[in-house]
């Protein structure tokens, strides 16, 4: 089993703050719909097909790296190819469009050292990206782990772990310090991992279970705690917090990282995403927790005007 199950489990029966409503969980799997079920990376709006294979699946190394925290006021957007974008479309096409002026952002020997100068160009936008120095730290730590390491090719990490996505999430989150996304809560350690599984469900899905995605045991990788989701199971009635966390959340006020809080957040979300792929499995056998999370994700995209904040937590996890 997935570590990060086994550690969130008590949290769950301890949570004061966050509960899942199994009743609304009933309703969402009577309506689900297979049809509407897609991954996430298909929506995004630039494609990553003309890239090679190699480098594809070093982009989905890097971009995994600093996807984090893009939430502010205002928040950061960039352009391009006439359009603007912010979140994590606005990360991947930044990206896209460094590839794009042949800035060598997929070369772990030039990530090592790339300077804040080189970074701020690669990332401008309207403002600076929030918590920009962390980036910078990681892109540098990245680099330099996987040219002294793996040779600066990817491939050899996917070949350390056998094709086995469990192992191979890890030697991720043990090589690469900024993948370790845990929390202590009540004196026990509470596994998230975040980056680490998406980046693992990004090359599966890229890769569509083929070449560098053909990986054993994905089926056991849990949802991707983050902001997004969890302000779409709340506003199913999924998930429901306490007057006192509620008002703070509605407010923007910050929830602390680490903080009792933010931890029952992100648990009680993988948990309801376990309890809607228990439920949805006995008319859709191979859906995954990784399908249900695009789902969710991809309907969290669509704002309406009623929609209450996601909680605002600063962290390099999600």
């Amino acid at each position: 089993m997935n570590q990060i199950l086994k550690t969130i489990k008590p949290v769950i029966k301890k949570s004061q703050y966050v509960k899942i409503n199994p009743e609304k969980i009933r309703e969402l799997c009577k309506d689900f719909k297979l049809e509407d079920m897609q991954r996430w990376m298909e929506s995004s709006p630039t494609r990553l097909l003309n890239l090679h294979s190699k480098k594809k699946l070093n982009f989905l190394f890097v971009f995994n790296s600093i996807n984090f925290c893009y939430w502010g006021e205002p928040k950061w957007t960039i352009k391009y190819q006439g359009k603007e974008y912010d979140g994590v479309w606005g990360m991947i096409c930044a990206l896209k469009r460094a590839i794009d002026y042949s800035k060598p952002i997929l070369d772990f020997n030039y990530l090592s050292n790339i300077t804040k100068k080189e970074l701020e160009e690669i990332l401008k936008g309207n403002i600076k990206i929030p918590l920009f120095q962390k980036r910078l730290e990681i892109l540098r730590e990245v680099g330099k782990t996987m040219t002294q390491k793996y040779k600066g090719d990817f491939k050899n990490i996917i070949n350390s772990s056998k094709n086995d996505a469990l192992k191979l999430l890890k030697i991720i989150t043990t090589d690469f310090p900024s993948f370790n996304d845990y929390s202590i809560y009540d004196n026990k350690k509470v596994c998230f991992h975040k980056r680490a599984q998406l980046l693992i469900s990004d090359i599966y899905r890229t890769f569509k279970g083929k070449s560098y995605g053909k990986l054993k045991n994905v089926e056991n990788l849990t949802a991707f705690a983050d902001y997004k989701i969890p302000q779409t199971l709340r506003k199913l009635g999924i998930l429901g917090y306490s007057q006192d966390l509620a008002e703070k959340i509605d407010n923007k006020i910050l929830i602390p990282k680490d903080s009792k809080e933010e931890i029952e957040i992100r648990a009680n979300m993988i948990w309801a995403i376990e309890l809607i792929k228990n439920k949805l499995k006995t008319k859709i056998p191979k859906i995954s927790s990784m399908d249900i999370d695009s789902y969710l994700w991809l309907m969290g995209q669509k704002k309406s005007p009623d929609d209450k904040p996601y909680h605002k937590t600063l962290t390099i996890a999600y």
